[in-house]
């Protein structure tokens, strides 16, 4: 039995599982945010064989009806669902295949069901699978899905990851407008939730680019638990909050950094960003 800081985990799930009265009238979701850290040689304490029990029992403690992952490889997805068998993944690696980093999306496959999906890159040419633009060193890109609830709900959900250098300040704005052009052009009447590794902060244009038109779950003055950073390394320290959960026609009812670990292990090298949020109508 892996022995952690499971009281942490379960209050959190309770807190973000509660809503008053008056919320309840319109159905919520659980929705985590997760660069998951990809399976790397490098990582000592933390190789992926070693906190991967962590990791599914962080997951099961949150209990997320959506998890938007970033740097998930295929095996990885695949441990997930053989430890959690009530949640499907899907997507496509940077390079279109499975044999790359993915930006898989878990879904409850007894709470959602898929109507749709697709992919698309942060590039110039943006349906070329693999394609690069603006100077980056990897391909970038978005999986997304159109989720219908069991009351016939439906809502359009993405998942994302910026480049990462420290350079590539102009091309995350630049992956930052051409996302927010994809979500204007699809459906209006659907609400929107937008989960990523955004390798930047609050105050850059990549922000306030997404936040033109939707909101970043973290700012809007719902009950907030955990650190206010979120990659830490596999140190447990930090001060950049570079992971987002972002809406369009949700209330967020409760959002919370999740600073799980046990020892010197982790479940990655950024906390996961979880959010209890509901309909607005």
């Amino acid at each position: 039995m892996v022995r952690f800081r499971l009281w942490l985990v379960a209050a959190l799930a309770a807190m973000l599982a509660w809503a008053p009265a008056q919320a309840q009238r319109a159905p919520g979701l659980t929705v985590m945010s997760l660069n998951i850290r990809y399976p790397s040689a490098d990582d000592g304490a933390n190789l992926w064989e070693k906190r991967r029990a962590l990791t599914i029992a962080t997951i099961r403690a949150a209990n997320p009806d959506l998890i938007g992952t970033q740097e998930l490889f295929q095996r990885q997805g695949n441990d997930v669902v053989k430890a959690l068998p009530q949640y499907a993944w899907f997507g496509t690696d940077r390079y279109g295949g499975h044999a790359n980093e993915h930006m898989g999306i878990f879904y409850r496959r007894d709470r959602l069901k898929i109507v749709e999906e697709g992919q698309f890159w942060l590039s110039e040419a943006p349906d070329k699978p693999g394609s690069m633009s603006w100077g980056i060193d990897l391909p970038r890109m978005v999986n997304w899905a159109t989720f219908q609830t069991r009351d016939g709900r439906k809502f359009r959900f993405y998942d994302t990851h910026f480049p990462h250098r420290d350079q590539d300040e102009g091309a995350r704005a630049q992956a930052a407008m051409l996302l927010a052009a994809r979500i204007a052009e699809g459906p209006k009447d659907l609400p929107v939730i937008l989960t990523g590794d955004f390798n930047t902060v609050e105050s850059s244009g990549a922000h306030r680019a997404l936040t033109a038109t939707l909101a970043d779950a973290w700012l809007g003055g719902a009950p907030r638990h955990g650190p206010a950073f979120t990659f830490h390394g596999f140190t447990g320290e930090g001060d950049r909050r570079i992971d987002w959960i972002l809406t369009r026609g949700f209330a967020v009812e409760r959002i919370a950094t999740v600073d799980t670990h046990q020892g010197a292990v982790y479940p990655s090298d950024h906390y996961p960003v979880v959010a209890r949020v509901r309909f607005e109508r």
